[in-house]
């Protein structure tokens, strides 16, 4: 069914979710993963600080660079062998962007609560992603536990997380 999967991971709980959902569904679909990193070092804010003190923008780079590295660990002790990618960027766009450049059938994402406010103001990455990327989107928002997590894997793979 998806032959190519692209795991938004942002080092949060929430993308900790998505890449364990996106991760049961790619052994389970025997796809191909793509497991992304944004670093949002264009947002107003960012470009701010790097103005005031600089190596912001490097500093962010460096951290995503090592939450992706994390991932891909994670993924590989798993049997999987992703292609890892590290954007800079505004995230919904930017995975909009990498979706269409990998021919993904799915993207993962995790949900990240935003109050009114903060949704008005800058939007909803997912309302964004599901106008923008031309395939099937899954916003994970399944509170799994470790021990659920190895039982799902256990019983949909047959392997030990």
């Amino acid at each position: 069914m998806f032959r190519t999967i692209l795991l938004a991971y942002d080092g949060t709980l929430e993308g900790a979710r998505a890449l364990r959902e996106g991760a049961l569904l790619a052994k389970t679909c025997g796809a191909e993963v793509v497991l992304l990193s944004v670093a949002p070092c264009t947002t107003s804010g960012v470009q701010m600080a790097e103005s005031v003190q600089g190596g912001v923008v490097a500093k962010l780079l460096e951290n995503h660079k090592d939450i992706l590295e994390r991932a891909v660990a994670w993924m590989k002790q798993r049997g999987f062998n992703p292609v890892a990618r590290l954007e800079a960027g505004e995230p919904a766009p930017t995975i909009g962007r990498v979706a269409r450049e990998v021919k993904a059938d799915l993207v993962v994402v995790g949900h990240h609560k935003q109050s009114f406010l903060s949704r008005w103001w800058s939007g909803s990455t997912d309302a964004y992603l599901s106008d923008h990327i031309g395939c099937s989107l899954l916003v994970s928002c399944n509170p799994m536990s470790d021990e659920a997590f190895e039982a799902a894997w256990k019983e949909r793979v047959g392997v030990e997380a």
